[in-house]
């Protein structure tokens, strides 16, 4: 067995295991806070807003400014820590590839990731990029402010999960109808820096791999009061084709599969 330390991480490999141990992690996941009625409201507007930035760095981090360009494939509330800080720190790479300078998209005949994170490009056709973490990362940003997971069924929306029925809301201009009640009316927040945030999401989520934002350019976005563009359609809308009757999480409701490809839902490590 070999033990090596990597910038304050220890790697130990043996044979054909690899195995990284991260730092301790005194508050867990994300996921642990804003999915819990009661753990959420630890989270003001402004640890919110830290913790969305300080993720957006993170995948910068990965894609433009470490040594190798790194494709996460599997960014989510789960596999996001936080320190003692609460300073989000992303994790399990267990899914990522490297990519080479010049290269810019790759493709795999099996998709492997988290529903309700995937780009439609990488579920359906098997192509990831950086614009495949972008997407993930769009979604990860309006369930921070929401506090709502993006599967979650939304009673009298014609949307099934949090992306379409952002989508709705923004089209009405009613977008902070989805920010998490826990935060109070909007006398509690800086409501435009939030807008702001939906409306990066929403850019983040475009079905278009091509309309969507670099990480580079989500991060200049948050840290600046600039124009930011209109968002186009997003994709997995999921639009309710059910009777009212029937439980909105079954497999008939859902619409119907287009290819033979297979998403696992894999949970963190």
């Amino acid at each position: 067995m070999t033990l090596k330390k990597i910038r304050g991480v220890t790697c130990s490999i043996h044979k054909e295991e690899r195995m990284l141990i991260y730092e301790y992690m005194p508050n867990k996941s994300l996921d642990f806070f804003i999915f819990d009625e009661i753990k959420r409201q630890l989270l003001d507007w402004r640890k919110r807003f830290e913790i969305i930035v300080g993720i957006a760095r993170g995948v910068l981090y990965l894609h433009q400014d470490s040594r190798l360009k790194i494709i996460h494939r599997d960014l989510k509330a789960s596999n996001v820590l936080l320190d003692a800080a609460m300073t989000p720190k992303i994790s399990d790479f267990g899914l990522a590839r490297m990519f080479g300078d010049d290269q810019i998209e790759a493709n795999t005949n099996r998709p492997v990731g988290t529903y309700g994170y995937m780009s439609p490009e990488y579920a359906m056709e098997g192509l990831y990029s950086t614009k495949s973490d972008v997407f993930s990362y769009g979604v990860l940003a309006l369930e921070i402010i929401s506090g709502k997971r993006n599967n979650h069924f939304y009673v009298g929306s014609p949307c099934l999960n949090l992306i379409g029925h952002a989508w709705d809301l923004w089209k009405e201009g009613k977008a902070l109808d989805i920010v998490d009640s826990s935060l109070g009316d909007e006398a509690s927040y800086p409501a435009f820096e939030v807008l702001r945030c939906i409306q990066i999401g929403l850019l983040c989520v475009q079905e278009q791999a091509a309309d969507r934002p670099t990480m580079l350019e989500v991060v200049f976005m948050l840290g600046n009061e600039v124009n930011v563009p209109s968002p186009n359609k997003p994709a997995f809308i999921n639009r309710r084709i059910i009777d009212s009757g029937q439980d909105p999480s079954s497999s008939a409701g859902a619409p119907a599969s287009q290819n033979d490809i297979t998403i696992s839902e894999l949970e963190a490590r």
